[in-house]
């Protein structure tokens, strides 16, 4: 497991941005607009904190999912606030799509959250491209997240214009710079939404019919193993309260390819 020191990160990003001459207010509003998120890639010796694909860990009662499982994770090795999200503190969450672009909508089997101690076994699922090739992810590391250049400028600005934007594409820059090398992720959790066409966090906001304050709950980039999807993001998302409620059924799911 890495951990980056993210005390250290915005103090090396103000510092930066100091240096490039921007603007101080607009330094502390990138910083204060970055999440947390847990990010796995594969490989390493570490604990196995997610397994993608593969079939699933279902108990005996449990329905058939309706889609592919895409990811299982080990709560009990996800660190208490990496995510900045009530996660359950044990048993494993389970997240299944069918990666197909444009598909989006509430779906109330996307996501799973069995147990510990919970009898369960090895399901085979035929359900849509699945099953999708086994990966292990041992490599996991934690960190703030920033927004996309785009989605700070318009959360930032009521009508940004080019300078605007370009501002923002200048202090994503800068936290870029100092932040240091890392392995390409597969998967994560919390942090903030892949934007490759429509921010899926704003898409939801808008088309969720009583609103609520929705938080991303996990991003999976899909490569080749995606079958032909490679390039793909598919976000699972809900609502606060829900998640600390485990009302993993009132789960949004976005798909989108660039």
């Amino acid at each position: 497991m890495i951990d980056e020191g993210n005390t250290g990160r915005a103090d090396r990003f103000r510092a930066e941005a100091a240096s490039r001459g921007l603007p101080a207010g607009e330094a502390e509003a990138w910083i204060r607009a970055t999440v947390p998120g847990t990010f796995v890639a594969q490989g390493g010796d570490g604990p196995l904190a997610v397994r993608m694909g593969g079939d699933p860990v279902l108990p005996d009662d449990a329905p058939d999912p309706c889609h592919p499982l895409i990811a299982r994770v080990d709560c009990a090795l996800i660190p208490p606030g990496a995510t900045g999200l009530p996660l359950p503190a044990a048993g494993h969450l389970l997240f299944f799509a069918d990666p197909e672009p444009g598909l989006r909508g509430p779906m109330s089997d996307a996501v799973r959250h069995v147990p510990a101690g919970t009898p369960a076994a090895v399901r085979r699922v035929t359900a849509g491209r699945g099953p999708f090739e086994p990966q292990d992810m041992r490599t996991m590391w934690h960190h703030l997240s920033p927004p996309m250049p785009e989605s700070f400028a318009e959360a930032r600005w009521e009508e940004p214009d080019d300078e605007e934007y370009e501002l923002a594409e200048e202090l994503e820059s800068a936290w870029t710079h100092v932040g240091g090398s890392w392995p390409t992720w597969t998967f994560a959790l919390g942090a903030h939404p892949v934007v490759l066409n429509d921010d899926p966090l704003r898409l939801v906001g808008d088309e969720a019919p009583d609103g609520g304050d929705w938080a991303l709950l996990a991003t999976w980039r899909c490569d080749e193993r995606a079958g032909g999807l490679d390039g793909a993001v598919v976000s699972w998302m809900i609502r606060r309260r829900d998640l600390a409620s485990s009302r993993f059924d009132r789960v949004y799911v976005h798909v989108d390819r660039a």
